[in-house]
């Protein structure tokens, strides 16, 4: 019978390069889910955030990824989706619209603005005509979303998975 030998906290992996994926928060109502954000990002190797509107971080919650992921504080979402744009970044919102893409079969580009929206309120209309593409996860009951913090941490696993950017060891 194989054996397994519980391990605390392993080491991470390294990653070739940088993942070119920024997540771009709108205003979040919740310390809480904005916290377990920002430790996403540093567990999945994403080095920036852009969090629009206020918002305090719990270094409790998010832990060691305050000290790895840049947090770049901007006023409002729309100006700058239009900078992302100007840097060649594909700007893929996390919704659901009339139009979104199943995240199961959706293709990430490798350079990859992930745009959460608010808690309650989502994507704004004028938001949305600033992306490029939106994605949304299938809800298969109630209620009819996922919360903020776990469906961005679902939609980072898939860009991951598709980009998995490990270092080959030799």
């Amino acid at each position: 019978m194989r054996r397994f030998e519980h391990i605390r906290h392993k080491p991470p992996t390294e990653l070739a390069e940088p993942r070119e994926l920024i997540l771009v928060l709108a205003p979040m109502r919740s310390n809480v889910n904005l916290s377990r954000i920002v430790r996403l990002a540093g567990c999945a190797g994403i080095t920036k955030i852009i969090q629009c509107g206020p918002g305090k971080v719990d270094r409790e919650i998010a832990r060691d990824a305050v000290e790895v992921v840049e947090i770049i504080q901007r006023r409002s979402l729309a100006p700058t989706l239009e900078h992302l744009a100007a840097e060649g970044y594909q700007r893929v919102g996390l919704e659901q619209t009339t139009n979104s893409e199943c995240l199961y079969t959706f293709h990430f580009a490798p350079k990859t603005a992930l745009v959460i929206g608010s808690e309650r309120e989502g994507l704004s209309q004028e938001e949305l005509d600033r992306l490029d593409r939106v994605v949304e996860i299938p809800v298969y009951g109630r209620p009819y979303s996922y919360n903020v913090a776990t469906a961005t941490t679902m939609a980072v696993y898939e860009f991951c998975r598709q980009y998995p950017g490990l270092l080959i060891p030799s």
